[in-house]
């Protein structure tokens, strides 16, 4: 896979151009055909990689590692089959808190981070102040969760729970 290399950095021209009002790195046709096929298989080696995007598996591991040390890949990790795991029931929570202040959502965000059933925690505008994406076994299990742990949470005024009934695009590769 893909390892760091201190020396890539004082070569010059692998250096991404800056844009003059921005520090964000710029990024060129190459750059993005990385991304992309890091993105559909993020285990793909560093040889076959290079040669899909048509560079050398130098240039290619020198690029791959400068996106990943300029922040534009957070990490690589396995998508797993929630069915073989036994967490077939997807569960979408709407979190409405009992105040609008910045110390009861970060006491909400606090609290949300130490319960490892929830696979994401998002706040939102509209009618609830979060969104969280659940897995469970079934809706029993859910249930205990709901009761024993989500309606404890600090600040949760009101709980809206939806059922995914079916997954129609889960995790998409990001268009760019």
């Amino acid at each position: 896979m893909i390892y760091s290399n201190p020396e890539y950095r004082e070569d010059q021209s692998l250096k991404t151009p800056k844009a003059e009002a921005s520090s964000t790195p710029i990024l060129d046709r190459i750059d993005r055909k990385i991304l992309l096929h890091l993105q559909r298989d993020g285990r793909i080696t560093n040889a076959d990689l290079a040669a899909a995007v048509n560079v050398s598996p130098a240039t290619c591991h020198r690029r791959t590692q400068r996106l990943f040390d300029d922040g534009f890949v957070r990490g690589v990790r396995a998508e797993l089959a929630p069915q073989k795991l036994d967490r077939s029931t997807l569960v979408i929570v709407g979190v409405v808190l009992d105040r609008s202040t910045p110390d009861s959502f970060r006491a909400f965000e606090l609290a949300i981070r130490k319960l490892r059933f929830v696979l994401d925690c998002h706040l939102v505008a509209g009618d609830f102040d979060f969104f969280l994406k659940i897995r469970v076994r079934d809706i029993t299990d859910f249930n205990k969760l709901h009761g024993d742990q989500l309606i404890s949470l600090p600040g949760v005024r009101q709980t809206r729970t939806f059922f995914v009934m079916k997954e129609v695009v889960d995790n998409a590769p990001l268009d760019f």
